[in-house]
């Protein structure tokens, strides 16, 4: 129970953040196949119900080589994109019109005991998607392959007032009647961006964006995209990226690849401060700055924990608030993960670095380095020529930095007065 609550308070400004969003939700036709999908479709559920606005895009891909097969036809691809000639696309509209009314029966349950019950929603889909043929490319005729032209941002977002759930199909739509077969991927980019939508959610069946060193990747701007997909060659991984990256060229704040295939991984991903998946954002996810008054609550839920080990000397909140000028935070998601902050030394050219502290949660990620090197910059640009520190923990740490030892006879007289001896804090310099 007290993980469930704690779960839910840290949740609990999320809810609030997200209410009355706007999310493209990009489920390809290998996750609705999967066994998972039930739980993504109770998760969906659970967003609405939380005052989400949801666009859900379906793909078709595997459902329509079943029905090629099963006709005995030949997929033909170029460059990755179907050919879809006539007898393609009547296994396309056969694959879609079912997938459209499976997911429809989905999202309609009301079953007793279970995450569906009371949900009573409604889903609307249709003509809203307008598009046009590829044409021909290289000799190659696509035939009845398409790209979308536009979409119905008007109608859709009635549907959305309206608290619907609205279902687009990788089906479009030209002004003289033709039938066009799209990729879901374009389908839910353009969605994202026509709509102003506050997010793109793209599942595919891994984790997120997995790295040469075989770790999730979990935080990406979009122009550091193109290199990773040149790495990834042909891998879907590398289309998921692509739509993500497009979309926040196009002005979606935040894109966010999740696996369809992880129980809970869209809510993880939307409901926890490190996620689930890979992230592609305009802004930085994480930010090093100057401290302004707002942060000192933050920087008390982060200090005192150190204070009461004896890590940290104690500073109260009206101390902070005097001297919050003098800290520098990195902040996560709205939270104060790490801080240090400088005192220049009276009468002298010389600094203190203090108060150096890092969430447990988030050490080991080079965020105390990032933070001594914004206050040495700063000491710097003070005119500073020597940065002393004093810890009874970190020696070590500092050492390995470029601080050397030294002592209390070497510390300018307005600070050598105020030394604790009780604490008997090791002291350290460096020359800058």
């Amino acid at each position: 129970m007290p993980e469930y609550v704690n779960w839910l308070r840290h949740a609990s400004p999320y809810i609030n953040a997200h209410r009355d969003c706007t999310f493209i939700v990009m489920l390809p036709g290998d996750g609705v196949e999967h066994p998972n999908f039930g739980n993504i479709v109770h998760d969906l559920v659970l967003l609405h119900s939380l005052g989400v606005r949801l666009v859900l895009v379906h793909g078709s891909r595997p459902q329509i080589e079943t029905r090629l097969a099963a006709r005995g036809l030949t997929p033909h691809y170029h460059h990755g994109m179907r050919i879809t000639d006539a007898a393609t696309l009547e296994c396309v509209i056969d694959a879609v019109g079912q997938l459209r009314i499976a997911i429809e029966a989905r999202l309609s349950m009301d079953m007793a005991s279970s995450p569906m019950q009371g949900s009573r929603l409604r889903v609307a889909s249709g003509n809203l998607v307008t598009a046009r043929p590829i044409g021909v490319l290289e000799g190659v005729d696509y035939h009845h392959t398409g790209e979308v032209r536009r979409v119905d941002r008007k109608g859709i977002n009635r549907l959305l007032d309206e608290r619907s759930i609205v279902l687009l199909s990788p089906l479009g739509y030209s002004p003289t009647g033709e039938i066009f077969n799209l990729a879901c991927e374009d389908v839910a980019t353009r969605a994202a961006i026509d709509l102003a939508a506050d997010k793109l959610l793209l599942f595919g069946a891994e984790q997120g964006l997995i790295g040469e060193d075989g770790r999730l990747v979990r935080e990406l701007r979009p122009q550091q995209v193109p290199a990773h997909i040149q790495r990834l060659g042909s891998d879907y991984q590398a289309e998921l990226l692509d739509a993500a990256a497009q979309a926040c060229r196009g002005g979606v704040a935040r894109s966010h690849i999740v696996s369809y295939a992880e129980d809970g991984a869209l809510l993880a991903e939307l409901f926890t401060r490190d996620g689930s998946g890979t992230l592609v954002a305009q802004e930085q996810f994480e930010v090093v700055r100057e401290a302004a008054i707002e942060d000192v609550g933050g920087l008390l839920d982060l200090i005192s924990p150190l204070e009461e080990q004896g890590i940290l000397v104690r500073r109260s909140r009206e101390v902070l608030e005097r001297e919050i000028e003098q800290f520098s935070v990195v902040e996560r998601e709205g939270m104060i993960i790490a801080c240090a902050a400088l005192y220049q030394i009276a009468d002298s050219d010389a600094g203190e670095l203090a108060c150096l502290a890092v969430n447990p949660e988030y050490r080991h990620g080079g965020r105390g380095d990032e933070l001594l090197e914004r206050i040495e910059t700063r000491a710097r640009a003070q005119g500073l020529k020597t940065l002393f520190v004093l810890t009874t923990r970190t020696a070590h740490w500092f050492r390995e930095r470029g601080f050397e030892p030294s002592s209390v006879d070497r510390l300018p007289a307005a600070r050598a007065s105020l030394y604790n001896y009780q604490r008997n804090s090791k002291i350290f310099e460096k020359a800058l």
